[in-house]
């Protein structure tokens, strides 16, 4: 399938004024309600800043860019939540591993997301910035150049704002809301769990939104990015994860592990603009409680 995909296109500034104004004068091949569809989907940038406002105010000697809206006629198996020249969001199915292992290396969110952007572009790649487990399903960002990648993962704390997570645990949590925060470890048989010391810090912020008689809706916010972290705290609270068999859950509800990343926000690093990312809450999570 081709790639179609119009070039940026730069205007400069001469006059004062705000943004709206600007674009309509200057972009005249597109109709008002398009030019408002360029500032809603963030394709508006000034001097290297993302800009949404309409009223957002001009100077002379600024620099106005409008970014291609990128279109393709293939399709991913699962809902892409974002994408642009430097990035792509998707919300990724449970079942399916972020990335290649001993077992598995071709069925994987970056197996697809590589495939469907090389239906344009043979020669397009993407690279993985983070990872969810197999069975947690939700957000999932990936870059598409080296650079960008490096720009997340060195500038991980200060990019990325808030990653949240909606999970059905079994029983009622102690308190309505809490930090955990414990050192983790994972052993031969690659089954992580606390320690006093001589692990790896992970901090897990939660709060419950609804009790049922059985299972119970948490949402659930990361200090730290540990290896099933959620999981392994959750469950020596003495809730685990609904479906988690292998941190201690009981049941299986919904034939899968119940826990969703619901929500990333991050600071793009080329337009500097924060933005949050959400998928929506799986089928049956809040049938359970």
């Amino acid at each position: 399938m081709k790639h179609k995909q119009n070039p940026a296109r730069q205007y400069a500034v001469e006059t004062e004024t705000t943004l709206l104004p600007f674009l309509l004068e200057t972009v005249r091949d597109k109709s008002r309600n398009t030019v408002k569809g360029l500032l809603t989907r963030g394709q508006v940038v000034v001097d290297g800043q993302g800009v949404t406002r309409h009223d957002h105010k001009l100077l002379p000697g600024q620099t106005v860019t409008i970014l291609p809206e990128i279109v393709k006629k293939t399709a991913l198996p699962f809902p892409i939540l974002w994408e642009d020249e430097e990035i792509i969001v998707v919300d990724k199915p449970a079942g399916l591993l972020s990335m290649a292992s001993d077992k598995e290396r071709e069925r994987t969110a970056y197996r697809q997301v590589t495939d469907y952007v090389r239906a344009g572009n043979p020669k397009a790649r993407v690279f993985i910035v983070h990872r969810l487990d197999r069975d947690t399903s939700g957000v999932l960002l990936f870059a598409k150049s080296e650079g960008i990648k490096r720009a997340f993962q060195d500038n991980w704390e200060s990019i990325v704002r808030r990653r949240g997570y909606t999970a059905v645990v079994e029983g009622t949590p102690p308190k309505q809301a809490d930090t955990i925060r414990t050192f983790l470890r994972e052993n031969g048989i690659h089954k992580v769990y606390s320690v006093p010391t001589g692990g790896k810090e992970a901090i897990t912020h939660y709060k419950t939104v609804k009790q049922g008689k059985r299972y119970s809706l948490l949402e659930v916010e990361l200090s730290t990015g540990r290896k099933n972290q959620i999981r392994v705290h959750l469950s020596e609270m003495g809730c685990p994860v609904a479906g988690d068999r292998t941190y201690g859950a009981a049941t299986d509800p919904l034939h899968r592990l119940c826990l969703h990343a619901h929500e990333l926000t991050f600071t793009h690093p080329i337009t500097g603009k924060e933005t949050t990312y959400r998928a929506e809450l799986p089928r049956g999570f809040r049938k359970l409680i």
